[in-house]
């Protein structure tokens, strides 16, 4: 069944039922992806490492701000 065949059916459903639908269709769209999550845990550890050992270079957000005034 395509999009245009599911919109014309749910078309004839209640105002309410239409709400539902498109609610639990939100949400479907918000599922995190459990692999991508933990990638960016990592990375976060390791910039967090590297912030404190001092490899990294820091800017202070008003040298930012004036930076590009």
């Amino acid at each position: 069944m395509d999009s245009k065949t599911i919109l014309k059916e749910a078309l004839h459903l209640r105002p309410a039922e239409r709400l539902q639908l498109i609610e639990m269709l939100a949400q479907s769209l918000d599922k995190t992806d459990e692999k991508i999550e933990q990638i960016w845990a990592d990375e976060s550890e390791k910039r967090y490492h590297a912030l404190v050992k001092g490899k990294v270079n820091t800017t202070p957000l008003d040298e930012i701000i004036q930076r590009y005034k």
